[in-house]
């Protein structure tokens, strides 16, 4: 039997497994498994804890729902700190790998702030053509390929709809990209929907997601640090950031990291 534990970050909820000791090698299909919401735990992705390769404390691993690797989490990476610290004891600040980079996170309660990498690619004022519909689209790498899309409705967007033809339209191919909706609805504070890619629908929130979102908000708008943004789960996430000549650096990602239930499970 496996153990795990549950948790959610902002509503993006995770299954987390300590691989401290690397006996666990699972296959793509045991992690779809592992997620599914009818015949397994049910979650948006699968955490592992792992020794570091470097000298940072931990590595994190990553898989999204459909079993495939992913480069970072904003809103796992949270989760993963508040686990780790669960089962080893304090580490403030938390160092950790990913293949994006090392990730320092400080803890505060149920919050956990991150010390995301710096954000590349960023591209202003794309326009894409999405089944006939025109967009103009920005889009960041802040771990992994992020489009941003101004709404004037959020509610009303077709996140699905659009946000898949996004995540495989031939600009953003061979690995496609997240698709990320916003609206302001006052300076400073914008509400935020966001398809996921390896999850495949949209999510309650997406970390490098809002990271992103936030960043070229403030490009665009001239915003200061830091930026809030309403993730569709209901819960308010901030992003710190420090403006340089060529984009932003220190960038930072604070949000909730909640603990649901442990349990066992047995693996096919």
């Amino acid at each position: 039997m496996l153990r795990f534990t549950k948790m959610n970050g902002a509503g993006n909820d995770f299954v987390l497994i300590d691989n401290r000791l690397g006996v666990h090698k699972f296959s793509r299909g045991q992690i779809a498994f592992l997620c599914d919401r009818h015949r397994g735990v049910g979650a948006d992705g699968v955490l592992l804890v792992e020794a570091p390769a470097g000298k940072s404390d931990f590595r994190m691993r990553y898989y999204n729902s459909d079993g495939g690797e992913a480069e970072m989490c904003g809103n796992g990476a949270r989760c993963f700190t508040r686990f780790v610290n669960n089962i080893t004891g304090a580490f403030s600040p938390l160092r950790f790998e990913t293949p994006a980079g090392i990730i320092e996170a400080q803890t505060d309660g149920e919050l956990v702030k991150l010390a995301m990498g710096s954000p590349h690619d960023l591209v202003l004022r794309r326009t894409l053509d999405i089944g006939g519909v025109k967009l103009s689209t920005h889009s960041l790498n802040t771990g992994v390929p992020h489009v941003v899309t101004f709404v004037d409705d959020i509610e009303s967007t077709p996140v699905q709809h659009w946000g898949a033809q996004i995540r495989y339209h031939p600009a953003f191919q061979p690995s496609g990209t997240n698709a990320n909706f916003i609206k302001e609805f006052e300076p400073g504070k914008i509400a935020i929907r966001t398809y996921e890619r390896g999850v495949e629908a949209e999510t309650l929130a997406c970390g490098t997601g809002v990271t992103a979102a936030g960043l070229i908000y403030a490009a665009l708008n001239d915003a200061t640090s830091p930026v809030r943004l309403l993730a569709r789960g209901g819960d308010w996430l901030e992003v710190g950031f420090r403006r340089t000549e060529t984009g932003f650096e220190d960038v930072t990602l604070k949000g909730p990291a909640t603990f649901v239930f442990e349990g066992s499970i047995e693996i096919p």
